[in-house]
């Protein structure tokens, strides 16, 4: 008995963490040699390289490949360099390539796996962005704008009543309470300034939601590397504290939006008009060339396509949709802007146009700026464009039936199988230096009008490309913007020695961060000095 299961276990450990080892040199694709077990994730999971460094290390050892192969822990990943590749992956060919790989089950992570991130039904994913894309229009986002504004302005106020001449700041801190305050106000119509109120519930549960500490963070790289073992042992990335909080929350406001008959711009009400079969179908809106940011992506017509508004919508369905905006706004759009502050800081010119711009328009409409003032600020929107350029992450596909890329060098196409998980590593393709010279070069004069022409496509992918590009693009971009506008009319961001420069990633986190502390200084500015 004890031979037969040692065989068997050894069995088990040669398929899932032996055999992968020689995948891609049987594939004839260029590779960085892996490691039994981990594969090339030795480093980031013992937290001496970030994920991104990685990939990039590889993506430049490979220079002239149009991909190269990755493994994770056990599992293979086809890792696409070529921007015309990318172009068929995401856009052409969607529909070979119309999902991210699933991390969670129904049953273990509900609010996880029923999100627009995460939702594997393509039809069901469908009718769920043709619902929600409303909300994200520009027309909705003028409605929000007060609100971010009133956050925005509460932001600079609490520093402004500070006496030092230079405050300390935490800067990512800082811009996830502000991020929080704006969720909370345009999402679920709760007023929390999180600044003057450090524990609110809506702030301490997203700390814990995207605190990817030991425990989380390899409960996360378990789940998405061996999804089958970690629902068979019924281990979940999200506690049961987080969903009751967020399904309180939801049910909550859905209960006194019922009763109240109170009607606001958001998604909630969108979710619950399509329960009711009263949503109303709404073209895709064309990007304004005028008024979008430079990085903001447009909404695919084919999510219009078989659109059913009619679908079974449940109050989980509702929450989970709630619960990925409220995360996206606290980490991805919080972490952005804190970006934006950093670079600012050891950029002084930068900074310097864009306090200049500021002002400029804060005395033409006399402080009282508008939706369409914003959009309008042409460094502003360099300046977020660049951060994003120097700051993203990776996107993933999963293939859901078979498909051939073709070469032009003679050699044999290369079969993909249906379940073959696609990575497109942005971080590296932004610091490419045939896309992007000089690329570790914080320089927002690359998305000016004289030069973003030459920017070529599929090079640029901060918000994703095709039908499911991220569909929070234009909020999150108004609401960076926004916060950069209220902050810098009245402060400068300096650096107080306690950031290294030039940054690097924090291998403690999985998402893009910068290594050591985020403080830096506030010193407040001249204002008379500048209306002189």
């Amino acid at each position: 008995m004890f031979l037969l299961l040692s065989i068997v276990a050894f069995g088990l450990i040669y398929y899932l963490y032996i055999k992968p080892l020689w995948y891609w040199r049987s594939r004839n694709v260029p590779y960085e040699n892996p490691l039994p077990i981990f594969g090339n994730m030795v480093k980031p999971i013992f937290r001496r390289e970030h994920i991104l460094s990685v990939l990039n290390r590889i993506y430049r050892k490979f220079p002239n490949a149009q991909y190269f192969g990755f493994i994770n822990f056990h599992q293979t990943v086809l890792v696409i360099k070529d921007p015309e590749l990318i172009k068929k992956v995401t856009v052409k060919d969607f529909d070979v390539f119309p999902r991210h790989r699933a991390i969670a089950s129904d049953d273990i992570d509900p609010l996880l796996s029923k999100n627009l991130f995460s939702i594997q039904d393509i039809h069901k994913w469908r009718h769920f962005r043709a619902t929600l894309s409303p909300s994200f229009t520009s027309s909705k986002l003028r409605m929000m704008f007060d609100l971010m504004q009133e956050c925005a302005q509460n932001f600079a106020n609490y520093f402004l009543q500070k006496g030092d001449e230079i405050i300390e700041v935490d800067l990512k801190d800082a811009c996830r309470r502000f991020a929080t305050d704006v969720i909370a106000t345009a999402a679920f119509g709760i007023t929390c300034n999180s600044l003057e109120n450090q524990n609110n519930e809506f702030y301490i549960m997203g700390r814990d939601v995207t605190n990817f500490g030991r425990i989380k963070a390899l409960k996360f790289f378990l789940i998405t590397t061996s999804p089958a073992l970690m629902k068979f042992l019924r281990i979940g990335l999200f506690g049961d504290e987080v969903t009751k909080f967020f399904t309180r929350i939801v049910s909550d406001n859905i209960r006194i939006r019922e009763k109240q008959n109170i009607v606001r711009p958001d998604m909630i009400n969108l979710l619950l008009e399509a329960r009711k079969g009263k949503a109303k179908k709404e073209r895709p809106e064309p990007k304004d060339q005028e008024l979008d940011s430079f990085a903001a992506v447009e909404e695919s017509e084919i999510i219009q396509k078989d659109a059913s508004w009619q679908m079974e919508i449940s109050d989980q369905d509702i929450t989970a949709q709630a619960l990925i905006f409220f995360l996206g706004g606290f980490e991805t759009t919080s972490t952005m802007m804190s970006f934006a502050f950093a670079e600012l800081a050891v950029k002084p010119e930068a900074q310097k146009k864009l306090h200049k711009e500021i002002d400029e328009v804060f005395e033409k409409t006399g402080g009282k700026i508008k939706y369409e003032d914003i959009q309008r600020m042409k460094y502003m929107d360099m300046v977020t464009s660049e951060t994003l350029r120097k700051w993203p992450a990776f996107l993933d596909r999963e293939a859901v039936k078979p498909y051939t890329i073709s070469q032009d060098n003679g050699k044999p196409p290369l079969k993909i199988k249906k379940g073959d998980i696609i990575w497109i590593p942005v971080y590296s393709i932004h610091h490419d230096p045939k896309h992007f010279p000089n690329p570790e070069n914080f320089d927002p004069e690359r998305f000016s009008d004289e030069r973003k022409h030459e920017i070529k496509p599929f090079t640029y992918l901060p918000f994703g490309m095709g039908p499911r590009n991220c569909i929070g693009s234009r909020f999150a971009l108004l609401e960076a913007k926004i916060a950069l506008f209220n902050i810098l009319r009245h402060f400068e961001i300096v650096s107080i020695g306690k950031q290294t420069v030039p940054f690097k990633l924090d291998v403690t986190q999985i998402g893009p961060n910068l290594r050591g502390e985020y403080v830096f200084g506030l010193k407040k500015r001249n204002l008379n000095a500048v209306s002189n």
